[in-house]
């Protein structure tokens, strides 16, 4: 079979979504996951945009061996040479430079003509070139480029030393069928188009990314860029995890492949959704909470006889717990850590016994323990790994005659216990007011939402929460049987964030 390239843009695309910020240590962890999901491309970050999005790509090329580390470039000498120092030590270093083409961004945008952008082309990509072989370069907004001069662009890039053209569907405008034609037409316009690696980037403002990426694959592209859950900005990207199930589940019809290791997709998914703070919806394809769940009665009946019936993927390819195991207050050691085992994940000892610790002091509260609440136990672990203030304990009094009161302890930076008391107009307002007290940190409150993680009256509640300070989002999450107690600890969590990035 031919071998699509998985080029992942969660790290800098996605972040790019509103309110995805994410920290050096965040960015860390999820290139370490996406290196094990066996992505050939991660594009770490854009180097220039800010000292912090620097040390990440600089970081993230150090520790990842396995994937091809770039770095994003406008096209200006500057941006070029802070791209090299940030994936230079990555052990495949990429620079990958882009400038806009459409009249539209030339003129609004840029504010400079053809000419112009054909000579920055020629200049800057022979700049990256001097510093790596491995160039990539995208014209901005491609898919509303006039043709001839994509074509001329391309040919200029190419000739400069790019290896790999990406052709961005920016806005989301492409259509199926006229993204592929327009895929069609370089391959048959561009002279040198035989040196370099066609790649695609879609947007989804209108639900199409998947769909033209496939469409362009059809078309003899073989590099996708994609994030995971399909995160980005605006409305997103093409999804990874729809593309690479795709192009397996229908290797008949595309006779392709990729090295993504697909049973790594719903943890890399599930890892995304938790630091980023973006909730999964229910019915998305392949990692939503419904993607292998059956409800109708026919459909159970099939699944149960033959599951192919009903389920074009067997969820276990992907890493979805296609059961459950039972545990329960009476369960040992040694079950819990086979059942994390089962769901991908693999703690050192001193992280197994927090959560083993804190599975038993559930189980307590619930007669019978889900995957999910497993999952929620390991992700609050993870959040409380760097606390600059934890939740020690926490008192609320509240009714619909009373004043809600909440008063709080936590351990500060010092490992000392600090208290604080606060009225408010509800429970929750009492408890963030009276933390307030204690970290004091001035934010601004922009989101606080409550789900569900499992079913029933005993279910784990998660809280979501978005605060603001400078100008700048940081999403914080929490999860507890108690929502009160889970909303005390998703506040402290994003203001964890926000004192870390400060």
């Amino acid at each position: 079979m031919d071998k699509v390239t998985i080029f992942d843009t969660t790290l800098r695309d996605g972040e790019q979504a509103a309110g995805g910020s994410l920290n050096v240590q965040e960015k860390l962890e999820i290139a370490k996951q996406l290196e094990n999901l066996g992505v050939d491309v991660i594009e770490a970050g854009f180097p220039i945009s800010s000292p912090g999005d620097f040390a990440s790509v600089q970081l993230i090329a150090r520790e990842v061996r396995n994937s091809i580390v770039c770095g994003l470039a406008r096209a200006n000498p500057q941006d070029i040479d802070r791209a090299w120092e940030a994936v230079k030590e990555a052990a495949q270093p990429r620079i990958h430079v882009f400038v806009s083409s459409s009249d539209i961004h030339l003129m609004h945008v840029l504010q400079k003509d053809r000419d112009e952008i054909l000579q920055l082309t020629r200049d800057t990509v022979a700049r990256a070139k001097s510093y790596t072989d491995d160039i990539e370069f995208s014209p901005m907004d491609a898919s509303r480029t006039e043709l001839a001069y994509l074509y001329q662009i391309l040919e200029i890039a190419i000739d400069a030393g790019a290896n790999t053209v990406n052709i961005p569907d920016t806005m989301g405008y492409a259509i199926p069928g006229e993204f592929g034609r327009l895929i069609a037409g370089i391959s048959q316009n561009v002279p040198n188009i035989g040196r370099a690696v066609v790649s695609v980037h879609c947007h989804n403002d209108l639900g199409l990314a998947v769909a033209n990426s496939l469409e362009s694959i059809k078309q003899g592209v073989r590099q996708v860029e994609c994030t995971i859950n399909g995160i980005g900005e605006r409305a997103g990207n093409a999804s990874l995890e729809e593309i690479v199930m795709t192009l397996k589940t229908r290797s008949d019809f595309f006779g392709l492949e990729t090295d993504i290791e697909i049973q790594q997709i719903y943890k890399t998914s599930r890892l995304v959704s938790e630091l980023t703070g973006f909730s999964i919806q229910p019915n998305k394809a392949i990692v939503g909470a419904n993607a292998f769940r059956h409800e109708s009665g026919i459909h159970q009946d099939g699944v149960i006889k033959m599951p192919i019936t009903f389920e074009i993927i067997d969820p276990k390819t992907v890493g979805v717990p296609s059961r459950s195991l039972v545990l329960g207050k009476l369960s040992g050691r040694h079950a819990f850590k086979e059942r994390l085992a089962e769901l991908g994940y693999s703690l050192g000892d001193d992280d197994f016994n927090r959560v083993f610790y804190a599975f038993k002091e559930l189980a307590d509260k619930k007669k019978r323990i889900t995957d999910r609440d497993i999952e929620s136990l390991v992700a609050e672990e993870q959040r409380t790994v760097s606390e600059v203030y934890h939740l020690d304990r926490i008192q609320v009094s509240c009714g619909d005659r009373g004043i809600p009161t909440a008063s709080v302890v936590l351990i500060a930076p010092d490992g000392k216990d600090q208290a604080d008391a606060a009225l408010g107009t509800g429970p929750v307002d009492a408890t963030f007011k009276a933390i307030d007290k204690v970290v004091g940190v001035s934010n601004k409150l922009t989101e606080f939402s409550i789900k569900s993680i499992t079913e029933g009256i005993d279910a784990i509640g998660e809280v979501l929460v978005r605060i603001e300070s400078d100008g700048i989002t940081y999403t914080g999450r929490g999860a507890d049987t108690d929502i009160i107690v889970a909303s005390a600890k998703a506040y402290i969590n994003a203001l964890n964030r926000l004192l870390a990035a400060k």
